[in-house]
This record gives C-alpha cells, structure tokens and sequence, in this order.
C-alpha cells in the first residue's frame, strides 16, 4: 500500500495533509523517517509513528457501546443524533466508515456492535444465521404463564406469520429476558403488546457470542475489541 494511502486509513490525516507531514519529516516508518508519499509499505507488518504515538493498521475494526436513550442508530441522519455521532466525539482516532450492525430504537439502550467488517455484520443480521439477541424488558404489569408460552412458541405482530419461537425468562414482578433471533420492527415491543403488556424500558443485553458487562462498560461507554471475540 502507498504511504500516504495508510497514513489516510489511520486517520492520521487528509490526502494532502498527509503529505504535508511527510515533507516535514514529521512520519516515521519502523522508526525511519519517511518523506515520500509513494513509499509502498507492508500494511499488515509496518508500524507508524506520528507525535510521539505508534499506528498500526487493521483492516477491520470492533468496537461495542452500551447505547443511551436518545440516540438513532444510524451513521448519520438529518435531524437527530446518531449513535455515531457520540461514537466519534469518543473515539476521534478510529477509522472511517465504521457503522452500527442492526438497531436499537432510539428509546432502547444496551449492547450495539460498530464494525466496518461487511461480512461479519451480514452473518449477524442474517435471518438463516439465527444469531440470537437478548433483552432485558420492563412492563408494564406481569406475564402470565399463558403470556410466555405464547410468546415462546410465537405470536402475531401484524407480519402474516407467527414470530420464530423465542425464549423468555421471567424475572417476577414485571420484568423478563427475552431472546430472539429475528429483527423486525419493533418487534420485542410488539410481541409484548400482542399479549397485551406495554414495554416500558428495553435494554439488549448479548448479540450473538458478546454479552454486555455494565460494570466494564457504563451507558454511553465504547470499548475497542479483538476480532477473536466473534470467531
């Protein structure tokens, strides 16, 4: 890869701005410094060194949040904050082009994944993959046991079809895990609403192999991954 093409993936800088720092002398390559942006370099092996801070490249990058009331999930929108747009104010130093796999609702909190890995995300959002999602929910009045076994074996959400069977744990009072492995619309609010129970606060717990930990990751934190956690 050019240089001044990986300098630009680590974020270091624009295109010109890059070269800019090469013509200063200020990029050091291994511990070289390096002035041309046309010097082919080893990507995968090469360590850069700008300010005093080592780079070194991975193709792709893993990040997980504990999402906040709030936020859309998307990379942009118009009008609202968007869970990207928190990710970046925490994370300025991360690569371009990362995006949220799957969606909260804005109201919904908990596990999300932020990946630039194309493959990986279509292999959890798959419905043949059945990459089961996990929710703590709080109603708002108590399930019967004929409201759980409806839900575990499906119900009508105006979708023509009955929902893939599901999992629920009740936890007593009003609140419950359920795990799922579509990813309708809305669709754990209005499972619960076609037993006649509101949802009252939704929070995702696991997605596939991760699994949230509020205690090593507080709403609203971001923690980088190895992409060993999902293979």
């Amino acid at each position: 890869m050019r240089l001044d093409k990986l300098l630009v993936e680590l974020n270091i800088g624009t295109r010109s701005e890059v070269k800019a720092l090469l013509k200063k002398g200020l990029i050091f390559v291994d511990g070289q410094k390096a002035t041309k942006p046309e010097t082919k370099v080893d990507e995968n092996a090469v360590v850069i060194s700008y300010q005093g801070k080592e780079y070194t490249y991975q193709k792709f990058s893993y990040y997980v949040m504990n999402k906040p009331k709030g936020l859309i999930t998307a990379t942009e929108d118009a009008h609202d904050r968007t869970v990207m747009d928190l990710f970046y104010e925490k994370c300025p130093d991360a690569p371009k082009g990362l995006a949220p796999v799957g969606r909260l609702d804005k109201d919904t909190t908990g596990l999300l994944l932020i990946t630039n890995d194309g493959k990986l995300a279509h292999e959890l959002l798959s419905p043949k993959k059945h990459v089961d999602k996990t929710y703590f929910v709080t109603l708002d009045g108590q399930l019967s046991a004929e409201d759980i076994a409806a839900l575990e074996a499906g119900v009508r959400i105006g979708e023509g079809d009955l929902t893939a069977p599901a999992t629920v744990k009740y936890e007593g009072s009003n609140t419950c895990y359920i795990t799922i492995h579509e990813g309708k619309f809305h669709q754990v609010k209005r499972m619960f609403f076609a037993v006649g129970r509101e949802v009252l606060e939704l929070k995702r717990t696991s997605f596939g192999q991760l699994t949230l930990d509020e205690e090593d990751l507080p709403i609203g934190h971001i923690n980088k991954l190895k992409c060993e956690s999902f293979y």
